[in-house]
């Protein structure tokens, strides 16, 4: 079972642009095997360098030009995975674009807690960026349709869209029970000194259990226990080890707009539901709206990511608790979204927002048109 990713063409476009290309994200989302087949369409000689091995990751280390070409030899398209375990690998990149300039550098990293930080000032000019994330609807609608997907729904929401989850029907739990417990923690106890270890677990639950809304660090620190700096350090690092995400408040005009809230999402359903160990069908869950909310935005960030979208995301919420679920600001124009599980269910843009932002173009996200939601270049 193969499925095409969107990043595919996108970075194979970019080859021989003189620029590295480095592909972040998380574990097991499938980014060694897209510079494999990437790889497979080169017609020139290519080297893959896995960093997980101790000896290539000190070779790597050793930054200069000698050792560098002894590494690569005719190669002119080098593939190094995993390199966030290298250290100062920026400037290994930064040498070999800049001094060996036949070579085509295709970089893969699981973490961005060492790589973001060695690369960005070494590679500044010289790179091309981009997130892989977990398997996408439009992904999964290029490969078997939509009317497929939409059959599946219900599967998304509950095991997510990990590609061993999806490729392995019928083992989902234990597969996303083992990447909960084994995989997506590892770079954070790698690359970190975690006073507090214990303290990830609680947080990641108190997070899975309020999804859909709005949290502070304040409240959050009361829930685990601990202190705001803390929770506010270990969620930096869940949010780099790229498991959850967050989104800000839109506030511009009104003065009971909340300003500083924030809303807390993961990167994939199943992760989510493996955390809080509840696996149980729709029918029988009470946090099916929160389940939906996070699986539109996660997935249209997927989306939006994919496909350069540079404008920025929001929810909206007022302190008489009028709200919007999320909302997209692009070329100077407002869209904003109401997610509804049930379709029956009828939502209408709050007055007081229209109001302050008449322009705003208003929809209603459901079952039955989720699909252009996730798979449309258009604002609708």
């Amino acid at each position: 079972m193969h499925i095409d990713r969107v990043l595919h063409n996108t970075i194979k476009n970019k080859l021989g642009t003189g620029k590295a290309i480095l592909i972040l994200g998380p574990r097991q989302v499938g980014k060694s095997t897209l510079l494999k087949r990437i790889a497979a369409t080169f017609d020139q000689p290519t080297l893959h360098l896995d960093c997980d091995d101790l000896a290539v990751k000190m070779r790597l280390e050793v930054q200069t030009l000698p050792n560098l070409r002894n590494i690569i030899g005719p190669a002119k398209l080098v593939l190094i995975d995993e390199a966030q375990r290298v250290k100062n690998i920026g400037l290994t990149l930064k040498v070999i674009t800049d001094q060996i300039p036949n070579v085509q550098l295709l970089v893969s990293g699981s973490s961005a807690f060492e790589l973001a930080n060695e690369i960005n000032e070494p590679l500044t000019g010289r790179k091309w960026e981009y997130l892989m994330l977990p398997i996408s609807t439009e992904e999964m609608i290029l490969y078997h349709g939509g009317f497929t997907e939409e059959r599946d729904i219900e599967s998304r929401l509950l095991f997510g869209m990990y590609p061993e989850v999806i490729t392995q029907a019928g083992n989902e739990r234990e597969v996303l029970l083992q990447l909960a417990n084994s995989y997506l923690y590892k770079d954070i106890f790698t690359f970190q000194d975690l006073r507090k270890p214990e303290l990830i677990d609680k947080l990641l639950k108190a997070l899975a259990s309020q999804i859909g809304s709005e949290s502070t660090y304040n409240k959050l620190a009361e829930i685990v226990g601990s202190d705001k700096a803390t929770v506010q350090r270990y969620i930096t690092l869940l949010e780099k080890a790229f498991i959850i995400f967050r989104l800000g408040a839109y506030s511009k005009n009104i003065r009971t707009e909340l300003k500083k809230s924030r809303k807390f999402y993961f990167y994939d359903c199943g992760i989510r539901n493996a955390i809080m160990g509840d696996f149980r069908p729709l029918s029988q869950r009470n946090d099916v709206g929160g389940l939906w909310e996070n699986f539109l935005i996660s997935e249209r960030l997927k989306y939006n990511s994919y496909h350069q979208f540079y404008g920025h995301s929001y929810f909206w919420r007022t302190t008489q608790q009028q709200e919007i679920d999320y909302i997209e600001e692009y070329d100077g124009q407002l869209y904003a979204y109401e997610f509804k599980w049930n379709s029956k269910k009828k939502a209408r843009m709050p007055r007081t927002f229209s109001n302050a932002y008449p322009d705003t173009i208003f929809n209603v996200i459901s079952p039955e048109n989720y699909q252009v939601f996730l798979n449309s270049t258009t604002q609708e």
